[in-house]
């Protein structure tokens, strides 16, 4: 196995530091658990703004693991990663995780009250964007009442709120309807163009068939 490279070190040869602007470049990544069995190898991009990258690929081909490698919390086994002018990542799960007792619109104004927002203009944001993916009529539920499609829609709404420049999102339309999936994957669009890097990792065909720019996992074993 290779000795891993640095993931905070310099941009690579080709990269224009002189570009200002969001930007995720990975060179050259790979990683293993085993040291002889390879998720991926010799992964190269340029994640921007303005594009919807959609991660796929069968179970076990390493989906979940580059979601990691990209919010920094896994150190790939080689290659180089470099964040430029990324100041908050958010990761919305697969299986979303709330406060039961808490109601939907709690859970999508403490971000922008950690913001420094004062309550009202909070309320404001946290019902407008919960009007976007189609839970305003949950505003007062408590999450422990919402179906696991709601419970997803919010845990999203509260990755937005959180005012992310890199937005990681793990099968989001894995409990949805065909109607809601589409909703969401043009809010994932809209985001994107609103200045967020969207990164997806998804079995989904409808979803994969909406990004920009695909990443199959496949072809990098």
């Amino acid at each position: 196995m290779s000795d891993p490279v640095d993931s905070t070190g310099p941009l690579m040869k080709g990269d224009d530091e002189r570009t200002p602007g969001k930007l995720v470049t990975l060179r050259d990544v790979g990683h293993t658990f085993t040291g002889d069995t390879w998720l991926f190898r010799s992964l190269n991009a340029d994640l921007r703004p303005d594009r919807v990258y959609a991660l796929v690929g069968p179970s076990g081909s390493g989906k979940s693991t580059l979601l990691s490698i990209l919010a920094g919390w896994v150190k790939p086994s080689e290659g180089c990663i470099r964040w430029r002018n990324i100041g908050k990542t958010s990761w919305v799960f697969q299986n979303p995780i709330g406060v039961a007792r808490r109601s939907v619109i709690d859970h999508v104004m403490l971000p922008y009250l950690a913001q420094g927002l004062p309550a009202p203009q909070a309320e404001a944001r946290a019902r407008e964007l919960l009007a976007q993916f189609g839970l305003a009529e949950r505003a007062s539920s408590e999450y422990r009442d919402l179906s696991g499609g709601e419970a997803q829609r919010l845990m999203l709404a509260r990755g937005v709120a959180s005012g992310a420049d890199l937005l990681l999102v793990d099968e989001p339309t894995a409990q949805l309807d065909v109607h809601t999936a589409d909703t969401v994957n043009a809010r994932l669009d809209a985001l994107s163009r609103q200045g967020m890097i969207v990164v997806v990792a998804t079995h989904d065909h409808r979803t994969r068939d909406a990004a920009t720019d695909v990443i199959d996992l496949e072809d990098y074993q």
